[in-house]
């Protein structure tokens, strides 16, 4: 009898081995005290290191949707859309949670690598417990989001209460991202480096300072394919929910639920299938 049949016969597995996908999952969920321990600390940790701590937080999206509404107000003119104002602030702030999620999980494994190579544990819980980190960050963020329209004359109404089934299916949608970038920049370190122009990129083209049914009306097979934009339609059901001067479009509610089940399916799969391969120097 060989060595491996041995091993086999007695149940001996092999260090560091991928478990099963079920079995992996249910170990992720019994440390999700820890998940959840860890991104507060790293939330508590960062705010330690700036004299404004929390602050930094809004401030943040505030200023991006300052400088962004001034170039591109100015750029857009007369082509700005209804509502300009409260337009890019939802654009701008939903986008940060996704850029952050996107470029957190693209770190979460490699800016880790002392701990994924001294402790044994599932690594989906780095990447996990970064995107619930960058949700923690989004609450306040979007209680401001809500303020600030506001005072641009939205009123407070009972759809308003989507807004949380709407930030979950996100949640959703950026962790799926957040895994797929997870292990590719394990893979290529360099990928690192472009990942926060891909996320500039995609945040052009998401439709944050402009109407893309008004862009694309001449073109309706291109504005159809566009509608199927997962970014897209989270801007377009969020401002169809807090602005008056938008109708909330139904059919991106289930394109989006859609995607976010999809990109998840795919992120967990792909990331547990290199398992092993995590905080190897090879």
């Amino acid at each position: 009898m060989s060595m491996p049949e041995m091993a086999a016969k007695y149940s001996l597995e092999r260090v560091g081995a991928r478990p099963p996908l079920t079995h992996y999952l249910k170990e992720v969920w019994r440390r999700r005290d820890f998940i959840f321990s860890l991104a507060k600390f790293r939330i508590q940790s960062e705010n330690e290191r700036n004299r404004l701590g929390m602050l930094w937080v809004l401030l943040r999206p505030i200023f991006s949707a300052l400088i962004y509404g001034l170039v591109f107000g100015l750029v857009l003119g007369s082509m700005r859309p209804e509502g300009f104002v409260p337009y890019v602030i939802i654009g701008v702030f939903l986008l940060e949670f996704f850029n952050s999620s996107m470029n957190g999980g693209a770190k979460s494994i490699i800016s880790n690598s002392a701990l994924v190579q001294s402790l044994p544990f599932p690594r989906l819980v780095l990447p996990v417990s970064t995107v619930l980190q960058n949700l923690l960050n989004f609450v306040p963020t979007l209680a401001l989001m809500i303020i600030l329209t506001m005072l641009w004359g939205a009123r407070p109404e009972f759809t308003w209460f989507l807004l949380i089934p709407l930030v979950l299916i996100f949640w959703v949608f950026n962790q799926g991202v957040a895994l797929i970038f997870a292990r590719l920049t394990v893979h290529l370190r360099d990928l690192s480096q472009l990942v926060p122009y891909i996320s500039r990129m995609i945040f052009y083209t998401s439709g944050v300072f402009f109407d893309p049914a008004t862009v694309l009306d001449k073109y309706p097979t291109v504005a159809a394919v566009y509608d199927w934009h997962p970014l897209y339609e989270v801007l377009a059901i969020a401002r169809g929910i807090l602005l008056p001067e938008y109708e909330i479009p139904v059919d991106f509610w289930w394109k989006h639920a859609i995607w976010a089940v999809v990109i998840l399916c795919i992120g967990v799969v792909f990331f547990w299938k290199a398992e092993e391969r995590y905080g190897r120097d090879d």
